[in-house]
């Protein structure tokens, strides 16, 4: 049986469905966290659906948008839109603070704003390592054309081509087009993968995955299609060891969390410049 995970929908100032980390699997390679936002529409002069300044360690972030633009700043004084088709990926290492806010543009516009956002866990040894933000923009973004299927490649190698993302361990991410009547066999040796519906109905195996669930791929996986789905294939080689999580942090210890929820508390991080206001650590029962 094809393992499904069904989306934990939360309302945050606009709509998240949550896959993962599911209590029925943590992570699938180092994805350790994947929210499908949106879609929302945010009013002109608000603060709605801003993100204050927040921190991680142990994690690097992507950004994916499908419509919309964000604006991005960092402690590392990183300050960057984003806009559909790019990635931005943020390595928090050690401890990195960051702030996700709407551009006046898209308020003003009542433009729709939907992505994927995800967490990839850092290997044990390189999760102390310094942090780090890349932006890459959307036409260096890698795009296939295939009989009844178009592929972006957002991170890894596929198809024979491959991403310009760098990240920390191998990493499979792809926004795959399929029409109708489709099949695909993903082929990644040693990879832990899995797909995301973000439109359209598809099977796995033969087994229903309905829109807005994850199925977890075994090596022989058929994805198939009646009418025609839009899907994202995500995971990569398995990490080493156990990752805890304690609300914006990932590690290898519990002990290392709650060291960066103490720092945070206790203002040991440094902050974006130019801002002031920040999410404090929320109580944790």
């Amino acid at each position: 049986m094809t393992l499904l995970i069904p989306p934990r929908v939360q309302d945050i100032g606009f709509t998240v469905k949550r896959l993962l980390p599911s209590r029925l699997q943590q992570r699938v390679g180092p994805f350790i966290f994947v929210d499908h936002m949106g879609p929302a529409h945010f009013d002109a002069g608000t603060t709605a659906g801003d993100v204050r300044q927040h921190p991680h360690i142990g994690l690097a972030t992507v950004t994916y948008l499908f419509s919309g633009a964000m604006m991005h700043k960092d402690s590392l004084g990183f300050h960057q839109r984003i806009e559909p088709g790019a990635i931005n990926l943020m390595t928090a290492g050690n401890g990195i603070v960051h702030s996700e806010r709407l551009p006046d543009d898209v308020r003003e516009k009542n433009t729709s704003v939907e992505g994927i956002q995800i967490w990839l866990a850092l290997p044990t040894e390189v999760e102390d390592c310094e942090p780090s933000f890349a932006h890459y923009p959307a036409e260096v973004i890698p795009s296939i054309n295939l009989p009844n299927m178009s592929v972006q490649v957002l991170i890894g190698k596929a198809f024979d081509v491959e991403s310009p993302v760098k990240t920390a361990s191998v990493t499979t991410y792809l926004d795959i087009a399929l029409g109708a009547d489709t099949q695909y066999s993903p082929d990644f040796p040693q990879q832990e993968l899995a797909i995301y519906v973000v439109w359209g109905s598809v099977t796995v195996n033969g087994e229903l995955v309905p829109e807005f669930h994850m199925a977890v791929l075994d090596k022989d996986s058929v994805i198939a299609t009646v009418s025609g789905a839009n899907i994202m294939l995500l995971g990569g080689e398995p990490l080493v060891g156990e990752r805890f999580i304690l609300w914006n942090f990932v590690a290898s210890s519990r002990e290392k969390v709650r060291a960066a929820g103490e720092r945070w508390t206790n203002g040991g991080f440094a902050m974006v410049p130019g801002e002031t206001d920040w999410i404090p650590l929320p109580t944790i029962s």
